[in-house]
């Protein structure tokens, strides 16, 4: 028999960048356990059972499959969420989103949409700080929206509702203060569509045109009819698209254009306010 220790020591995972941390995440679930309570019982043996679910999730993941899809779960803000092959796996360069739209707007009653949903993490990281708040999130992937609503009811997130409308296509006459999107900003020949976990990943929430630019840009085109006077738009966007995003902001006739940095220093979201005048 095996023990934690001994598996641990062995990680099998050299090319992942983070080999020892993927072996504790697959580890801990494959014993249906913490992370901790590897480190607390480092002599516990395993059966043959939990060794054999282990070692079917170190293959999968040799393969570069992502941990969160063997896993079926992703660590988001505060949330814990279940995560699926049909939708992007939420990543921390996110959360400034979440930060960014949480100080625009007061913890009052407000309407806020979220595009492009996914597995609901903005939205629900959203309902969670504000309660007060109805954040209503939408995807074209009838999956994903499923997806979404069973997050929302593990979390008993009842101020935040899913529906599927490919963008504002469900949503005529609706209006909010607030409307938030990660929408897919890849170009179509980037080379880095082929590497690491994006391989994995749908296509259809990566890839946006020959210069990644095709949803943003419908997005600033309509997002207008639905927001309310003084109403915000957040887009999170590629490191290098900053600049572009901006133009198309103002273009459009929106004020107060900025966008704001990540951890890393790259400009990763922009936003601006229309008047409605």
């Amino acid at each position: 028999m095996s023990t934690i220790e001994q598996l641990l020591a062995c990680p099998q995972l050299p090319d992942s960048p983070t080999p020892r941390l993927d072996a504790e995440l697959l580890l801990a679930h494959a014993l249906g356990k913490s992370r901790s309570y590897l480190h607390t019982w480092p002599e516990r043996e395993l059966d043959a059972a939990q060794l054999e679910g282990y070692r079917a999730a170190l293959v999968r993941r040799q393969a570069g499959e992502p941990v969160a899809y063997i896993l079926g779960q992703q660590g988001f803000w505060s949330l814990d969420l279940e995560v699926a092959t049909h939708t992007l796996i939420p990543r921390p360069d996110t959360e400034l989103l979440v930060e960014t739209a949480l100080a625009l707007l007061p913890a009052t009653p407000a309407r806020v949409l979220d595009l492009g949903t996914g597995s609901g993490a903005i939205a629900l990281a959203l309902a969670c700080e504000r309660p007060a708040w109805q954040v209503s999130g939408v995807d074209r992937i009838v999956e994903a929206v499923a997806l979404a609503l069973r997050n929302r009811a593990r979390l008993q997130l009842l101020n935040a509702n899913f529906v599927e409308s490919h963008w504002f296509s469900a949503l005529a006459g609706q209006r909010y203060q607030l409307i938030v999107s990660n929408p897919p900003y890849i170009a179509a020949d980037d080379k880095h569509l082929g590497e690491g976990d994006v391989r994995f990943e749908p296509s259809s929430a990566l890839v946006a045109g020959a210069d990644g630019l095709d949803d943003i840009r419908l997005i600033i085109q309509q997002a207008p009819e639905h927001l309310e006077a003084g109403g915000w738009l957040l887009l999170e966007h590629g490191c290098d698209q900053a600049g572009a995003v901006r133009e198309l902001l103002s273009a459009r006739g929106f004020r107060a254009v900025d966008s704001r940095r990540d951890l890393a220093g790259h400009e990763r979201i922009s936003l601006g306010c229309f008047d409605n005048e």
